[in-house]
């Protein structure tokens, strides 16, 4: 049985704690309107991007786009996506799940795959099954910049023109509301062909009157389509970091709940161990004077 100072030191430790969950919560939810306004201004970007490259897909010849050729692939790069801190629930668990699945499908089926890391959460989680990786990415913050993203897309995509590598996979954790995310692998290379979505795009009316390519639909289509991957993988960033920090908030939050429920279960702990002492105390109080009466 516990002492009532032992007691109260529990009740004040899970005081504290509570403070810094309630702390890291409100600073996870200032970061997390951050982070969606970051992804909210991207995909008018993205939308309409999507909808330049349909017109120029539907006035160029697409076929011989080095990014869209479809080949038989042999050399996969997999990039997965974690966090840099812990403390966000299933977040990281589930992403690292995941890649070690797609990992090992990959390997049972291919002659060369080449893993890559974002976060170090994911790193320690890796060396932790002594599974290798080729590269590491621990200077991404909750909010990724397009440039920092830019640098690990181009290497992408000359490896995948020269032929270095067949295609990329991505591992990441997709924001779909603030009450859902989830996990998902996505190949980012080669990209889809872009025919449906030129014909889309004449269904809807667009057409070839919507604009004039100058000099050409396939020049400019050499440059579109690799900021199109870019843009792509900037989003897969993005998703990550709102994901996480919706992740942290409702772990912070399921915390402090239960940190609230434990001084409410300690402080009637408390409460009944102080009511008991004085009972004994009286009981002895009594004792003594009826053994003085008699």
């Amino acid at each position: 049985m516990p002492s009532l100072k032992d007691i109260r030191k529990r009740i004040g430790s899970v005081k504290n704690t509570q403070q810094i969950t309630k702390a890291m919560k409100m600073v996870a939810a200032a970061r997390l309107r951050k982070a969606q306004e970051s992804i909210e201004t991207m995909r008018p970007y993205s939308y309409r991007l999507k909808d330049i490259i349909a017109q120029l897909a539907a006035r160029a010849d697409t076929q011989d786009h080095p990014l869209l050729a479809q080949r038989e692939p042999k050399r996969v790069r997999l990039l997965v996506m974690t966090s840099d801190r812990g403390l966000c629930g299933g977040f990281n668990s589930g992403a690292v799940r995941l890649g070690i699945e797609r990992r090992q499908q990959l390997m049972d089926d291919l002659n060369e795959v080449r893993v890559e890391m974002s976060g170090k959460r994911g790193v320690s989680a890796f060396a932790f099954r002594d599974l290798p990786l080729d590269e590491s990415f621990t200077h991404f913050e909750d909010q990724p910049r397009f440039d920092e993203v830019e640098v690990i897309a181009n290497r992408y995509l000359d490896a995948y023109v020269t032929g270095e590598l067949d295609r990329v996979d991505v591992v990441y954790t997709r924001f779909i509301s603030t009450a859902r995310q989830q996990a998902v692998c996505e190949t980012l290379l080669p990209l889809e062909s872009l025919g449906d979505a030129a014909d889309d795009s004449e269904e809807d009316g667009g057409g070839e009157s919507m604009y004039e390519f100058l000099p050409s639909a396939a020049s400019i289509l050499e440059e579109v389509v690799p900021t199109s991957f870019k843009v792509k993988l900037f989003k897969c960033f993005l998703d990550s970091a709102v994901s996480e920090q919706i992740s942290r908030m409702v772990a912070m939050k399921s915390a402090t709940e239960n940190a609230d429920q434990m001084i409410k279960d300690l402080s009637m702990k408390y409460n009944r161990a102080r009511q008991g002492q004085i009972t004994g105390e009286l009981l002895e109080l009594m004792g003594g004077v009826e053994a003085l009466k008699g």
